[in-house]
């Protein structure tokens, strides 16, 4: 495969490149570069974690990556995730790889590790304190909200200020060339990016997917960036907190039919809209189409072969929001099969997050 064509790969659907320059370098400069994303294992998955990272991860390894699923087990338990119990995180992490492998992702094309794994190697810490000495305590808290905490927060652990340096310092352990993630994770990547030529690191490559939003018109209370836009995207994501507004990979097709029924949709309004932007994030990328299905006394049936196209279609009144939400609902059971026909055959991780409290 050719630098474009692997470039392209990469690159695509992503909201943020740091750098485009440096990313097209390593592809030219490395067969197999070596990039991660990281998870909390902190409950059931929902779709954006799933289908958008899921994705993203499947265009890695077809690009030639050697690439890490970092389940952040005591990343986990710092930040109070399943009761800070690491015996439910360490089952949540489970649980997310049937998901993974469930969506594509098997062990093979992609390598799972644990912090676990780290924890008792000397020359991991000697990073974290490295990473601790060579910024400062403000510098550390701004980064709060890959936590999923306001930057504002002020009555929190201490363990909190660890967090931000142990992230930090698992781009370096692994000697990774590429860290991807949502845009909450952003801060942490530049954080990684200031602090590796102080310490004699090289800087990672960062990659960031936006933000799959809740199904409601609702938002986390909180500052989580300087920038309004990414504040009000991360304020408005997926997420446990707002569970009605969430699509988990393990829902029925009953369920996400009903989800998607009550979701925030105003007719003709395309940005703001959780619905067009499901469209826009997990099905076009994934099917490559959006098929609705409707009465011929209301049209008949639409198929859209671009985001673009079915903007301006919604955009103009010409697609009833009940329409677009039943042909999202459907495009999203068609790509949430594989996992439940996974889990009929091997239910037990399924079954004990389903038995287990799941926190935050």
């Amino acid at each position: 495969m050719d630098t474009d064509t692997r470039f392209e790969l990469v690159s695509r659907n992503l909201q943020e490149i740091i750098t485009r320059d440096e990313l097209r370098k390593l592809l030219e400069t490395k067969d197999h570069p070596r990039g991660y994303v990281g998870f909390e294992p902190s409950g059931m998955m929902h779709a954006g974690t799933g289908l958008i990272v899921g994705k993203k991860m499947r265009d890695f390894a077809d690009a030639g990556f050697h690439f890490v699923i970092f389940l952040a087990d005591w990343h986990g338990w710092i930040n109070n995730k399943m009761g800070g119990n690491m015996e439910n995180i360490q089952a949540a992490g489970e649980y997310f790889k049937d998901c993974f492998t469930a969506l594509g992702l098997p062990e093979g094309k992609v390598e799972y590790i644990w912090t676990s794994d780290f924890v008792d190697d000397k020359d991991y810490w000697e990073k974290v304190v490295r990473v601790m000495k060579a910024t400062s305590l403000k510098r550390t808290l701004r980064a709060m909200p890959i936590m999923g905490r306001s930057a504002d927060s002020v009555d929190v652990e201490s363990a909190f200020a660890l967090y931000p340096a142990l992230q930090t310092s698992d781009i370096f352990h692994m000697k990774l060339d590429v860290a991807a993630a949502g845009m909450d994770q952003r801060k942490v990547h530049m954080l990684a990016r200031e602090v590796a030529p102080k310490l004699g690191f090289k800087p990672p490559v960062c990659l960031h997917n936006s933000l799959l939003p809740g199904l409601q018109d609702a938002t986390l209370d909180g500052i989580f960036d300087e920038d309004e836009t990414i504040n009000k995207t991360i304020r408005g994501k997926m997420s446990k907190s707002a569970g009605k507004g969430a699509i988990w990979v393990n829902d029925t097709p009953k369920e996400i039919k009903e989800k998607y029924r009550a979701a925030f949709c105003p007719e003709k309004l395309v940005e703001g809209n959780p619905v067009m932007d499901h469209a826009r994030l997990v099905i076009f990328p994934n099917l490559g189409e959006l098929n609705i299905e409707r009465p011929a006394k209301y049209g008949g049936d639409l198929s859209f072969q671009s985001f673009e196209e079915l903007a301006q279609v919604y955009s103009k009144g010409d697609l009833h929001p009940l329409d677009l939400k039943n042909g999202v609902a459907a495009g999203m059971t068609e790509l949430l099969a594989p996992v439940a026909e996974f889990f009929e055959k091997k239910p037990d991780n399924l079954a004990k997050m389903r038995s287990l409290k799941v926190t935050r």
